[in-house]
């Protein structure tokens, strides 16, 4: 034991000298300690194991039925976001051992079969398998915590986690008829109340004026614009080749679609302050205030930290942990407000410790109370807008924060350590999700205990 203790502090000390003064003697030599790094405690995770992100890219996000992807079929908005997680990576798509698709309106079957065709168009052989996941408007951040914790598992080292919706092909509708035994049980009955009620519900119950939603949707535009503008968008994006048809003479035209279509960069309080309630005639959500219907794709490249080592791919960041939760059906907006912090709490983490926030805007309403209800900065939330301003293709959106997050996080360099994306979910539910920034990692830092949970590289308090 002493002659290995002093082996290791020779390694040290030739570690810290000069590369030319360095000792070569054959009898020294490196090892690697048992719990992989210098942490003073046992972790229960490898270094090497964790999970981590090589690629994130999205589609533009368009407006459903008037914009950029209003004639475009929904395979052929996933299929170049599947494309460019390989490509970019250069990654063999053979290596794959799964594609997993969030996406909520089409019919079950039609969708995976358009995600099975999107696979075979982005060049992925048969040999690769995909499926869809459905939770509503947390289904993109469900996909890619599943193939997280498929790695984990150990059923295949490299997957793809994604989103997809086209809100232009497959509008909001409930189809067939409804349960009458909802009638006898009320959390059943708010499970069908229509979206925007809920967010009327919670304006009331927890006293979010109409200025207040106002405000910040006219702080999202700005953001958004002003990203667009400085070219912040530009690393996440996968620009798509389409078509658009004149609705009158049925002309094709092929386009290039590159840019979000739904930023208005002029929205000024008296612009928003004219508009009517769409859901209550005494409320306060509007329009304006409100998420924007959107179609739109996303994709995320995940595998262990060893695997991408060994590829020599560089990290954008690591998955740390993931929480849904399930609240009052009424006032499903308040999703986040429960999701955040045991997100933050199982990844061993505290809010102060979060850098930046990718918070959906559902609506002005829901957002306003979250951010409000935990005392989240506002110089951390959406810091390029969210979705009152981009968009909401509901599917879409888990894997669409989770590009902008990260590629957001990457530009502002190793200060910005800990990243969250979290939404509300239709019928009273919250996920929320915690990343860490790739290049902020050490695997020589101590970390913080965190009990049962996968261990962080953060410095203990």
């Amino acid at each position: 034991m002493e002659n290995r203790m002093r082996l290791r502090q020779q390694v040290l000390l030739d570690h810290l000298k000069p590369a030319a003064g360095r000792r070569t003697s054959p009898n020294v030599v490196s090892e690697t300690c048992s719990s992989n790094d210098s942490a003073p405690y046992a972790r229960t995770t490898d270094f090497l194991d964790d999970v981590v992100i090589v690629a994130a890219y999205r589609t533009p996000i368009c407006r459903a039925k008037r914009g950029g992807f209003k004639d475009t079929y929904p395979d052929d908005l996933l299929a170049p976001v599947l494309r460019a997680v390989v490509e970019q990576t250069g990654v063999n798509p053979a290596e794959v051992g799964d594609i997993v698709i969030g996406s909520v309106l089409a019919p079950g079957a039609q969708r995976a079969n358009e995600c099975r065709m999107a696979a075979f168009f982005a060049g992925f052989p048969e040999t690769v398998p995909v499926r869809t996941v459905n939770r509503q408007c947390s289904s993109g951040l469900q996909a890619i915590a599943d193939v997280v914790a498929a790695i984990k598992a150990g059923f295949y080292d490299i997957g793809i986690g994604g989103g997809l919706e086209s809100m232009s092909v497959n509008p909001m509708a409930w189809e067939g008829s409804v349960n009458p035994r909802v009638q006898a049980d009320q959390r059943a009955q708010d499970c069908l109340l229509p979206m925007g009620i809920t967010s009327e519900n919670v304006a009331e119950r927890y006293g979010v004026s109409r200025k207040q939603q106002d405000a910040a949707a006219v702080r999202s535009h700005q953001k958004a614009a002003a990203a667009r503008a400085s070219g912040r968008f530009k690393d996440e994006i996968i620009p798509v080749h389409t078509k658009l048809v004149d609705p009158k003479t049925g002309e094709e035209k092929k386009v290039i679609i590159s840019d979000d279509d739904g930023i208005r960069p002029g929205t000024t309080m008296a612009d928003l302050a004219k508009l009517k309630t769409v859901f209550k005639k005494s409320g306060t959500t509007t329009a304006g205030n409100s998420s924007q219907v959107s179609d739109g794709a996303g994709a995320v490249l995940l595998m262990k930290r060893r695997t991408a080592l060994a590829k020599k791919l560089p990290i954008l960041g690591v998955f740390r942990s993931f929480v849904a939760v399930g609240v009052d059906p009424a006032v499903m907006g308040i999703g986040p407000a429960v999701a955040i912090p045991a997100a933050v709490k199982a990844a061993g983490l505290e809010i102060s410790d979060i850098d930046l926030f990718e918070i959906n805007e559902a609506f002005a309403s829901q957002f306003t109370y979250c951010a409000k209800e935990l005392g989240l900065d506002e110089e951390k939330i959406n810091v390029n807008g969210g979705a009152m301003a981009l968009g909401h293709p509901l599917g879409a959106t888990g894997a669409r924060c989770t590009a902008t997050l990260l590629h957001e996080m990457k530009k502002r360099g190793k200060d910005c350590r800990f990243g969250v994306v979290t939404m509300c979910i239709g019928s009273g539910m919250g996920a929320a999700a915690v990343f860490e920034q790739g290049g902020a990692i050490d695997q020589l830092s101590n970390a913080r205990a965190v009990g049962q949970n996968n261990l962080l590289s953060r410095d203990a308090k």
